[in-house]
């Protein structure tokens, strides 16, 4: 079943971005900058309760002219009208002010789920702060602290639980019908991401249904090419809304995610007479939080001027260096150029991504590359790497376990990246890797000496030393 969609709305300074941060579990939330949308709306994955779901957070709204600034409109439309359910935040140390009441009025035209989240609530009680808040008509509120984490766990089990009770006769998507080689075409309005598609499967035999029960209508394609199977999913697709743009239907950053997570390889296309955007770097970051194989299509290549082609190979450079994994095709979909080069490397990609590896094989490159390299010292122990297995497929998860592995620096973790992936050929994919510190058998106990003399256990064992030096040998008895 496609991820739950929560979208967070309030006035500015309630706690939308902390709150965010708190469900995603990081600070490095992705800004989805595209024509039509404000800067400042975030996507993230929540990992905070049971399941995983898709957080959206929006700028502040005023509550003015007329119930809404006309500026956020747009923004706030857009992110309600994909979610599944509402969070709106208000502020409970300044009560109850008019601008939340416009606010609710607006959300409400929107027939989705509303939770009202009573947020800034540590060090008062709940029951004091929120009774202000009942006037509004949204039902209980929740009073959180999205600072301190109070009650956040319990809202989102109950939201996440009300949402999937209203959806559960949607039908679930079932992979297993969608038979070979999963792509996900992915790009930002008109940059030949159809034209791609078309020339990809040819224009005969385009065979296209919507999948029943997804919540984002992504269209699944399945062909045939060269004895092969694959299945293309385009995300261009995207459902009429009432009263949005046009422009902004065209895009949708959920429907890439959820594209990206139901496929194995992704396909990210790049209008190369723009250059590589900041909406493309943001497709990449989704493309590279998803762990799918990845390869990069740079589009309408025959129309560029060689000024125009040196500009783009520079960007590719020194915007993209830290996809270095990812193959790049210079392509032409509507004349065809470049295009079946692009499918013996998405077969590469997936062959490479789904490769098995035995644990042996792990553990003796893992014992090259220390010994090429040998891991710093924490605090004046050398960190030690005694084992690796793998841990999973797409991406190829390996798991290695040791001594303060987890004090291990990020230099050393890309060090190892490369070495497994070149060992292994692990092209086009990233490389995830896991540690798992083992425990000391012996730690927590203390020697004899300890309690015997009543020092540390270093003192006690330097004094034994020191005794055992003083100590005569014992001649040998003559024997007749």
């Amino acid at each position: 079943m496609s991820k739950t969609v929560i979208a967070l709305v309030g006035r500015p300074n309630v706690g939308k971005s902390t709150l965010f941060n708190r469900l995603t579990r990081s600070r490095d939330a992705i800004v989805a900058d595209y024509p039509g949308l404000t800067r400042d709306r975030q996507y993230g994955t929540g990992r905070v309760g049971s399941t995983p779901y898709i957080v959206v957070d929006t700028g502040g709204l005023s509550g003015e002219q007329e119930g809404v600034d006309p500026l956020m409109a747009g923004q706030v439309q857009s992110a309600i009208g994909e979610a599944d359910a509402v969070l709106f935040l208000v502020d409970g140390r300044a009560g109850l002010i008019p601008a939340d009441e416009s606010i609710a009025s607006y959300i409400r035209h929107f027939n989705k789920p509303v939770y009202l989240l009573v947020n800034k609530a540590e060090g008062h009680k709940k029951d004091v702060i929120a009774n202000d808040f009942y006037q509004m008509g949204l039902g209980e509120p929740f009073v959180i602290s999205s600072a301190h984490g109070d009650n956040v766990n319990e809202m989102i089990e109950n939201v996440l639980s009300d949402v999937a009770q209203d959806v559960e006769d949607e039908d679930e998507l079932d992979l297993d019908k969608h038979p070979g080689i999963r792509v996900a075409v992915i790009g930002r309005p008109n940059v030949g991401k159809s034209t791609l598609i078309n020339r990809m499967i040819g224009e005969e035999r385009v065979v296209a249904f919507d999948m029943p029960g997804t919540t984002r209508d992504s269209i699944y394609v399945p062909f045939e090419r060269q004895g092969e199977l694959y299945t293309l999913i385009d995300t261009a697709g995207v459902r009429r809304r009432k009263n949005i743009k046009e422009k902004i239907e065209k895009f949708s950053i959920v429907k890439a995610i959820e594209a990206m997570e139901s496929s194995n390889v992704v396909v990210l296309v790049v209008d190369g007479s723009e250059g590589i955007t900041d909406q493309d770097l943001t497709l990449l970051g989704l493309a590279l939080e998803s762990g799918r194989g990845l390869v990069i299509a740079i589009n309408k290549w025959d129309n560029l001027t060689p000024d125009q082609r040196a500009k783009i190979k520079h960007e590719l450079e020194y915007k993209l260096h830290f996809v270095d994994y990812a193959k790049r095709h210079l392509i032409s979909a509507l004349h065809g150029t470049g295009v079946g080069d692009l499918f013996k490397t998405i077969n590469a990609v997936y062959h490479a991504s789904m490769k098995q590896v035995s644990t042996s094989d792990l553990n003796r490159v893992l014992e090259q590359a220390v010994l090429d390299h040998q891991p710093p010292l924490i605090g004046g122990r050398r960190v030690k790497l005694r084992y690796a297995h793998l841990g999973g497929l797409n991406p190829p998860r390996v798991i290695v376990h040791g001594t303060q592995v987890d004090k291990l620096p990020q230099a050393y973790s890309k060090y190892l990246m490369n070495v497994f992936r070149k060992a292994f050929k692990w092209v086009g994919t990233p490389v995830m890797i896991e540690y798992k510190v083992t425990s000391n058998p012996y730690e927590g106990r203390k020697s004899n000496f300890t309690y015997r003399k009543g020092k540390s256990e270093s003192q006690a064992q330097n004094a034994y030393l020191k005794r055992k030096k003083k100590k005569k040998p014992q001649q040998k008895r003559r024997t007749s």
